[in-house]
């Protein structure tokens, strides 16, 4: 688990480099992230409402970590569905924590939910999410794939 962490950290690449995700946890029933801060993520002056779209990114972005890490020889994936529920505004300066799961897997779809909120005591959660990918798996695994191409390929 350790290495797939380590290799999704070294082959990031747009929007998820800004994003400044850190992996706090990576089991094959779960992922969970986190984004620090960012006022340039925000749509206030103030620097505190997060845009929902980078919420959106966040996990879309959780729920590929957490497909890499439950489905076995994982070859490529697609986002099919997404669905974001904003429960209340997303508005702090605090870091932003999210835990996605692979909750159901067929031969060719992936299921995954999750949840998103801000790391202060006491607060609710800020958003929650669905989503499904088109799967294929291989031989190798996305994990083998990585680790013998070289940046670029």
């Amino acid at each position: 688990m350790a290495r797939i962490a380590e290799v999704w950290n070294e082959r990031a690449q747009g929007l998820i480099t800004e994003l400044n995700l850190q992996i706090e946890r990576s089991e094959p029933d779960g992922v969970q992230l986190r984004m620090p801060h960012n006022p340039e993520f925000c749509v206030d002056e103030d620097g505190t409402l997060l845009h929902g779209g980078i919420l959106t990114a966040l996990l879309d972005s959780a729920f590929g970590l957490a497909n890499f890490l439950a489905v076995e020889n994982l070859d490529t994936m697609a986002t099919l569905d997404l669905r974001i529920e904003y429960l209340s505004p997303a508005q702090s300066r605090a870091d932003v924590i999210v835990f996605a799961e692979c909750y159901r897997q067929t031969r060719h779809v992936v299921f995954n939910s999750g949840r998103v909120w801000f790391d202060t005591p006491g607060q609710p959660e800020i958003a929650r999410g669905s989503a499904t990918f088109s799967i294929m798996r291989g031989a190798n695994s996305l994990l083998d794939k990585l680790n013998t191409k070289g940046p670029g390929q």
